[in-house]
């Protein structure tokens, strides 16, 4: 591939607060500062968020809670703070406002910055390197960065020193950088689409480069186009401070099927909370709840309910979801994945305040 010319090249910023829930915990507790900490429910819940010292133990989020108390048994749980948590997260993006206006949050968490038109005589890499100090400065918190050229790439780089770490991916670099990662560090192909990848040979973005445009999509559908681009270091996509949702979606896989309902509906909370939360911070709502729901055997089915209205809370939707699970949760080989999607999508009425989060014992 030719790098892209100095004409082309955009400068994209990828920002990553690092394990945020749990490192806001530790910042407001001083009891939990160097101990393994985790965000969500200890009884039937998952984590939610784990710290860096959970980590080391392989506690992960996603993780059933019991499952994380067996690897690590000293691990310390909190529950979440969802107030705390987004008012955080708008001083970090009040950081990022005062250097570009294309700012794209991915979550509370995460965000592209596009600073190709903004950097006044600057490099992006040192601009990236003040966003991460201010932000140390004003939440007493650590953010890892990645610098590159394109989205795609400014995401992978940003994974690359984690924790309070920088990496840059100059385009001169960037096939090269694609071709000796696994598969599974890609963004955009999940442990599925890799398991699928890895029997046709595929392991690395090298195998991926290797195969042909027709290849991938006759196996891979529209999805393919994007995978023959990403393996050789290609994503136009732009920076889309004010992009357009059809809809709003979270969801799970988790490390043990889920095989009892309360601990299913105790998932679900983790769901609905951060699809009301995504939605609330967008001013949307939505008239239409579908239950994305995954077995043990990888058979996939959806569900979905529609209101003459807008769904008015996250306790309704939350209630929708559950409805539309009972009928179908049993199934002998358990439940591996949940995801909940409020769509039907129109902007919320300006005269009425958004309602709060119910604050549950998940992140």
């Amino acid at each position: 591939m030719t790098a892209p010319t100095e004409e082309r090249v955009r400068r994209i910023v990828h920002v990553d607060m690092d394990a945020f829930y749990a490192s806001v915990e530790q910042r407001d507790n001083s009891e939990l500062r160097g101990r393994p900490v985790a965000v969500g429910g200890i009884r039937r819940g998952v984590v939610a968020a784990a710290s860096y010292e959970a980590r080391r133990f392989g506690v992960r989020s996603a993780m059933p809670s019991m499952r994380a108390m067996r690897l690590c048994p000293d691990l310390v749980f909190v529950k979440p703070r969802f107030d705390v948590y987004r008012a955080v997260s708008q001083q970090v993006r009040d950081i990022f406002f005062e250097y570009t206006p294309l700012v794209e949050p991915l979550s509370l968490d995460e965000a592209y910055l596009d600073l190709t038109d903004y950097l006044h005589g600057r490099t992006a890499t040192r601009i990236a390197q003040e966003i991460r100090a201010r932000i140390r400065e004003a939440t007493g918190l650590t953010a890892s960065a990645g610098v590159s050229y394109n989205k795609f790439l400014a995401k992978l780089a940003s994974d690359q020193r984690k924790p309070d770490g920088l990496f840059v991916i100059p385009p001169e670099a960037g096939p090269e950088f694609v071709h000796g990662l696994p598969i599974g560090r890609f963004h955009g192909i999940g442990p599925a689409t890799a398991a699928r990848m890895e029997s046709h040979g595929i392991l690395t973005g090298a195998d991926l480069a290797r195969q042909t445009l027709e290849f991938l999509t006759a196996r891979f559908g529209k999805s393919g186009t994007y995978y023959w681009n990403i393996a050789r270091g290609i994503d136009t996509r732009e920076v889309k401070p004010n992009r357009i949702r059809k809809s709003i979606g979270a969801e799970n896989t988790y490390f043990e099927d889920l095989r009892d309902l309360p601990a299913a509906h105790e998932a679900l909370e983790v769901l609905a909370d951060k699809v009301w939360r995504h939605a609330t911070n967008a001013g949307r709502v939505g008239r239409t709840v579908t239950l994305k729901v995954k077995y043990g055997d990888f058979r996939q089915i959806t569900r979905a309910r529609s209101l003459p209205r807008p769904v008015e809370s996250r306790d309704e939707m939350l209630g929708m979801a559950r409805d539309l699970l009972g009928p179908v949760f049993a199934d002998p080989h358990g439940v591996r994945l949940l995801g909940i999607t409020l769509s039907g999508l129109d902007e919320a009425r300006q005269d009425e305040p958004p309602r709060q989060l119910g604050l549950f014992d998940q992140a």
